[in-house]
């Protein structure tokens, strides 16, 4: 249970509406204070327009969003204690670094020696202490983005809003930005809501995340609940990699088996209803054996990532689509042509009833 006073925003019943076109259909969850949240979902699931809500650039069409237990319907984006760093930095080509940082500060009338210490404070907080003076077609992409960041950061909101800010930087930056933002947020103790696409960025940063598809929010919860208890076949595939399979459960003396292929079944942890399932399992949960197992096939896929290969099996079972497999380690120990079998491991199976 979570006290009231934890609770910095609060969507209830929110819902957005364009003309005859719902992108948000009756949302609701919390963010607490002091927590690195994410919304994470597909491109045009409703996530951004989430944000905007939030932030105040666009009104529920019904529900409330609530700021520090106030209802914050009417009240505009400049007077919300809020900042958002964009998708687009936005920073001012014609100021310096340190004049980027102070805008915000300027415009609330704070004095210029409490600007300066502040600046100097925050440039400090994200790595480029001493560059006041440098002009953002000066940096490189990373050290933009760490602007945009201080900038933001430098009004001290309740809580810094993120709308995909790293989408546009490479893989190796975005994941060095990754641990900056990590740092930042456990320094400064403040409130991240992110919103992003991207899966892996989403469950590295967040203490809790929601999963959003179509307008709808499927679950909440920590990153490694939601990828070991998926709520619905939709987080099980968008959340990591997973193979989803077609099955029929079957109780019989107090016992449910799961039948996915004639040589493929496996006995049900949870309890399930008789009837059509949809059935989970991640690559990872694959092991090779020695010619037995439910899973035989030929590979016709191999991909050697360094600490782990990438399989993909094709059945022998007709019933089966191809199914994608993980063995980790340096070891490659099958490869492209080669027939093998593979076993599930005990409790991997995760079930959704149809």
């Amino acid at each position: 249970m979570v006290d009231d006073n934890d609770v910095l925003i609060d969507l209830q019943a929110v819902r957005k509406e364009y003309d005859e076109v719902t992108a948000v259909e009756s949302i609701d969850f919390t963010i607490r204070r002091g927590e690195f949240f994410s919304l994470v979902g597909p491109s045009g699931c409703g996530k951004t327009t989430t944000l905007r809500m939030i932030s105040g650039f666009e009104t529920p069409t019904q529900g409330r969003v609530s700021l520090n237990g106030e209802d914050m319907t009417g009240v505009p984006p400049n007077a919300r204690d809020t900042n958002l760093v964009f998708q687009h930095l936005s920073l001012f080509p014609h100021m310096s670094v340190g004049e980027n940082v102070a805008y915000g500060l300027k415009k609330a009338g704070i004095d210029s020696t409490t600007r300066e210490r502040k600046v100097s404070d925050y440039l400090e907080l994200v790595n480029l202490g001493g560059y006041e003076d440098r002009r953002p077609d000066e940096l490189s992409g990373g050290q933009q983005q760490r602007v945009a960041l201080a900038r933001a950061l430098v009004n001290e909101p309740s809580v810094l809003l993120f709308d995909e800010p790293l989408s546009s930087l490479d893989r190796k930056l975005r994941k060095q930005m990754q641990v900056e933002l990590r740092k930042i947020h456990e320094k400064t103790q403040g409130s991240f809501f992110y919103v992003t696409h991207d899966q892996e960025v989403a469950m590295t940063l967040s203490d809790r995340m929601a999963v959003m598809n179509d307008g709808t929010i499927e679950q909440v919860g920590k990153p490694e609940d939601i990828y070991r208890n998926p709520a619905s076949p939709f987080v099980a595939d968008f959340i990591g990699d997973t193979n989803l399979f077609d099955g029929e459960a079957r109780t019989q003396n107090g016992a449910t088996t799961v039948d996915i292929d004639r040589d493929f079944s496996f006995v049900a942890e949870e309890s399930v209803r008789d009837g059509p399932v949809t059935v989970s399992i991640r690559p990872e949960e694959f092991v090779l054996t020695d010619g037995n197992g439910p899973v035989k096939g030929r590979i016709v896929e191999r991909y050697f990532q360094g600490d782990q290969t990438n399989y993909i099996v094709e059945p022998d079972s007709e019933s089966l689509s191809d199914v994608r497999v993980v063995m980790q380690g340096r070891e490659s120990p099958v490869s492209r042509g080669e027939r093998a079998a593979f076993d599930v491991r005990d409790g991997a199976p995760v079930v959704f009833e149809a």
